[in-house]
């Protein structure tokens, strides 16, 4: 009996202790997550230029309790490998944000979490840039996005309102949502909503292409002159073909001059907005879906950005991407000073928390900003103070007078010298015969390349709206089969083009073996790319690998690309 007794009282206590230890966790708990309410929520989605998605979330909450010291919120899943950048704050702050968090340890979801470090705001603003992966030009004026409906919250929304915000002339044409306002009352915690919308847009107000890398140099001479050169690489997304780009100018630059990567002036500069400094960049030929060039724009920036503090003692003070409406993978900026000019205040140049480069040649100094994604609200001022003494401004021209006369000095001793009797040598020449490569025969390759890269891109284009469900499996396989049959006649037609390349040796034979290069190295980069792929979708990749490897490759791919485009360019100069 006692045994009995004894065995009930120590049950009893072990559910005593197990039951405080289960609030004691709740309520340790609560004190992290804090007790609050989401009143509102202003989902809006913003399409940049260039396609690139803004998922912004304005939320309105009201703390009930113990003060929450952050915030999560998330996507679905599936937009996990679009997310490129993820920022918060409201009117005062900037507040610190983790990436890849698990929302609420459920799976499915991509969520981030906002660091309330100094305080819990009652409203704030969490913005996620996507790809524009997302964006699907399949036409002229055709457009169809995909984007989260609703953001993934981990407490219910007593009312989220929905709105886009797309260039004017946008006209609603269907999707999975009503319209491009909406809104939804008692929205749920742990909403997965994956939408679509479909629009049209006439004119060059949006554009899918991919501006990979922009490199802004920024040189002032010895006079007080400074301008300015834009470089651009970009890779068209879209599935047709496009004229041109825009591009924003620093303020009050003039007289822009658009230049191909071949140095080629191009067509003048069309003033797109005046009041934003938007400038259009026509390209000479159309760029095909897939295919990527590279431009640069050169401009004038008036002195008034130069001011001369003390007598040798100059200031740069000016305003970068004030009104750029486009996302760009990478950036860097490049101050070249004149030859003698020393940087006074180099510590005072940090943008973004990007320390400069500083460079030095014999006579020059440099200043460097690299940043990896850049768009309108990385916008900066840089104030850069110099000495320079304006006695350099010689430097150049006596270093020339001294070169001359050194040479003038030389050559006159050498025409004084007694001459030696010449001797003349007879020389054998040979005559050899080259084969003569006719231009129908290098049409003919051309004509048959382009379509092969056609094809290429059509292959790519099925396999990911098949992967997408957008068409069904018996169309897909229909459709596959077709393309191959059509890739493979053409790769024997090219491979004979090519053995006729070749036999006329000299320049074309050259031309032909590094044109096998690249595709070489296309094809072994895009078999790299499958495979972390696959690696990546078994777990053996973690993302930041996986997206660290997926950017190696893409550099390899566009630099094999552009090695390409360069070897059929020439071709095609050849028979002009």
């Amino acid at each position: 009996m006692r045994k009995a007794v004894f065995a009930f009282v120590a049950l009893i206590v072990v559910m005593a202790i197990f039951v405080s230890f289960a609030s004691n966790i709740k309520i340790v708990k609560a004190q992290i997550e804090g007790d609050y309410t989401i009143e509102q929520v202003h989902h809006r989605i913003d399409v940049l230029y260039n396609g690139f998605v803004l998922v912004n979330d304005t939320v309105t909450i009201n703390v009930t309790g113990q003060s929450p010291d952050h915030f999560q919120i998330g996507l679905p899943y599936d937009y996990s490998l679009d997310v490129l950048e993820c920022i918060a704050y409201n009117e005062s702050a900037t507040f610190p944000v983790d990436l890849d968090i698990p929302l609420g340890g459920r799976v499915g979801f991509y969520g981030v979490k906002v660091n309330f470090n100094q305080g819990t705001p009652q409203v704030f603003t969490v913005v996620f840039i996507l790809s524009n992966d997302l964006m699907l030009q399949d036409a002229s004026e055709s457009y169809g996005l995909s984007f989260p409906g609703f953001p993934s919250l981990m407490k219910p929304v007593a009312v989220c309102n929905v709105s886009f915000g797309l260039p004017s002339g946008t006209k609603y044409t269907g999707g999975t949502v009503s319209g491009f306002e909406y809104s939804k009352e008692n929205l749920p915690e742990f909403s997965y909503n994956v939408s679509q919308v479909t629009f049209t847009l006439s004119g060059d107000k949006l554009v899918a292409v991919r501006m990979e890398k922009l490199d802004t140099v920024i040189v002032l001479d010895e006079f007080g002159n400074v301008q300015g050169t834009d470089t651009y690489r970009i890779t068209n997304k879209a599935q047709i073909h496009i004229l041109g780009v825009r591009v924003v100018l620093p303020p009050n630059a003039s007289n822009p001059v658009a230049q191909d990567q071949f140095g080629r002036k191009l067509s003048d500069l069309a003033i797109a907005d005046a009041a934003t400094n938007r400038y259009t960049v026509t390209f000479d030929l159309p760029l095909n879906p897939l295919e990527s060039t590279q431009f640069s724009v050169r401009y004038n920036i008036p002195k008034v950005f130069v001011s001369q503090e003390q007598a040798n003692k100059f200031a740069l003070n000016i305003s970068l991407f004030e009104h750029v409406n486009y996302y760009v993978d990478q950036a860097s900026i490049s101050f070249v000073f004149p030859e003698g000019a020393n940087i006074l205040n180099p510590e005072s140049i940090v943008v973004g928390g990007n320390v400069p480069q500083l460079g030095k040649s014999i006579f020059q100094e440099t200043a460097t900003i690299n940043t990896d994604g850049l768009f309108a609200p990385d916008a900066f001022s840089v104030g850069i103070v110099y000495e320079y003494n304006p006695l350099w401004a010689s430097f150049r021209p006596t270093m020339w007078v001294w070169a001359l006369a050194i040479v003038g000095c030389a050559v006159m001793f050498v025409w004084k010298r007694p001459k030696p009797s010449a001797l003349t040598i007879a020389i054998p020449t040979t005559t050899t015969t080259a084969v003569r490569l006719r231009p129908d025969h290098l049409r003919s390759f051309l004509d048959g390349y382009e379509e092969k890269r056609k094809i290429m891109f059509d292959l790519e284009s099925l396999e990911s709206r098949a992967r997408k469900g957008k068409i069904p499996r018996r169309r897909y396989k229909v459709q596959r089969v077709t393309l191959e049959t059509r890739m493979n006649t053409l790769s024997r037609n090219l491979v004979e083009s090519k053995d006729r390349i070749r036999a006329a040796g000299g320049k074309y034979a050259d031309l032909a073996r590094q044109l096998e290069i690249a595709e070489t190295e296309m094809n072994e980069v895009e078999s790299n790319i499958k495979s972390i792929e696959a690696r990546h979708n078994r777990g053996e990749l973690s993302l930041e690998a996986y997206r660290k490897l997926l950017g190696d490759y893409q550099r390899r791919k566009e630099k094999a690309d552009t090695t390409i485009k360069g070897i059929l360019l020439r071709f095609r100069e050849e028979i002009r």
